[in-house]
C-alpha cells in the first residue's frame, strides 16, 4: 500500500476526534517510530510503498488511537527537553510547561562550581531529575515517588540516559527526611481540582494515573502547603524551591512561600498561564 494512502486512511478515521494537526502528528509519529521515517518523507517520495508486516503496526497504533489513547502511551516513548523516556499507565505524560520548569533550573545553576544536591519530590517517569543530572553533571540528583511501578520506569529510564539518579520510594506525607540536604528541591506534584473534570480530554482523563492528577476542590493545595513544610526541615539555608503550579491557583499558592522564603518569583508558560514558583529559603539572621 502507498504510505500517503494510510495517512489518508488515519484523517479518515481520527478527524472526527483530533484536530487534523494533531492526526497529522499521529501519522509522523507512528512511523518514525516503527519505520524511521522523517516528517518530510512523503514530500520526497510521494508514491513511497511500504509492506504488509509494515502496515501492520500502523494500523494497530490507528484503532487504539479511536479509542482515545495517548499516541505516548500507544508507543511507549516521548520526547521531552534532547531526551526520550518510556512512558506507560503508571505515569504521566511530560508536558511542555515542565520543560520551561526545567530550564528554568538549568539557566539558574549551570555555573555552579562544586557538587550540589537536588531532590525531585513525585518524579513519575523521572523527567525532571534525569534531565537534570544530565545537564547539570555536578549535581547529586535525588528522586521521590510513592508508586512502586512509577519508579521502575524511573530507573528504566535514567538507565536508557545513562545518568546516575537515587531514587526512593516513599510518600511526602509521611517522609520526614532523606538523610542529606538539599540546594534545590523541585516538584511538580498533583493540582488538578476534581471540578476542572469536565474541561479534559477523555484521552487524559480515561489514561493517566489519577494519582499524580487530582487533588480535592475543598484542599487543592494540600500537596504545596507539605512539599513547603518539607523544604523548610531539608533545605540548606539559601536554598532554591521549585514549583510547577495550578494555572487558577498562582497568587494562593505563591502566598504559601510567603514568610520562610525569599525573592518569591511567579513565571508564566508559553501559553500566558501562571505555571510556575520559584523561592529561595530565608537564612536567618546572626543572634548577637
Amino acid at each position: 500500500m502507498l504510505l500517503k494512502e494510510i495517512k489518508t486512511i488515519y484523517h479518515k478515521e481520527l478527524d472526527a476526534i483530533y484536530p487534523k494537526e494533531e492526526v497529522d502528528s499521529f501519522f509522523y509519529l507512528t512511523i518514525g517510530h516503527y519505520l524511521g521515517l522523517e516528517r518530510f518523507v512523503l514530500a520526497l517520495q510521494p508514491d513511497l510503498r511500504v509492506t504488509k508486516a509494515e502496515e501492520q503496526p500502523l494500523f494497530e497504533v490507528l484503532a487504539q488511537l479511536r479509542l482515545e489513547k495517548p499516541i505516548q502511551y500507544i508507543l511507549g516513548s516521548v520526547h521531552f527537553m534532547d531526551l526520550d523516556f518510556r512512558v506507560n499507565e503508571a505515569v504521566l505524560i511530560p508536558r511542555p510547561e515542565t520543560e520551561e520548569l526545567v530550564r528554568w533550573i538549568i539557566e539558574g545553576h549551570k555555573n555552579r562550581q562544586t557538587a550540589f544536591n537536588i531532590l525531585d519530590i513525585g518524579t513519575g517517569s523521572g523527567c525532571i531529575a534525569i534531565f537534570l543530572a544530565k545537564a547539570l553533571e555536578i549535581a547529586n540528583v535525588f528522586a521521590l515517588d510513592v508508586s512502586e511501578k512509577a519508579l521502575e520506569v524511573a530507573q528504566w529510564n535514567a538507565r536508557k540516559n545513562e545518568v546516575d539518579v537515587k531514587f526512593v520510594q516513599g510518600d511526602i506525607f509521611q517522609t520526614e527526611s532523606l538523610q542529606e540536604p538539599f540546594d534545590i528541591i523541585v516538584s511538580n506534584p498533583p493540582y488538578v481540582r476534581m471540578l476542572e473534570k469536565d474541561g479534559m480530554k477523555p484521552n487524559v482523563l480515561d489514561n493517566e494515573p489519577g494519582l499524580a492528577l487530582f487533588v480535592p476542590d475543598d484542599d487543592p493545595l494540600v500537596f504545596y502547603r507539605r512539599i513547603i513544610e518539607f523544604a523548610k526541615g531539608n533545605l540548606k539555608k539559601g536554598g532554591f524551591l521549585y514549583l510547577e503550579i495550578n494555572q487558577y491557583l498562582g497568587s494562593e499558592t505563591k502566598a504559601l512561600l510567603d514568610g520562610d522564603f525569599e525573592e518569591v518569583e511567579l513565571r508564566k508558560d508559553i501559553f500566558g498561564n501562571d505555571r510556575m514558583l520559584k523561592g529561595i529559603l530565608k537564612v536567618e539572621s546572626p543572634v548577637w
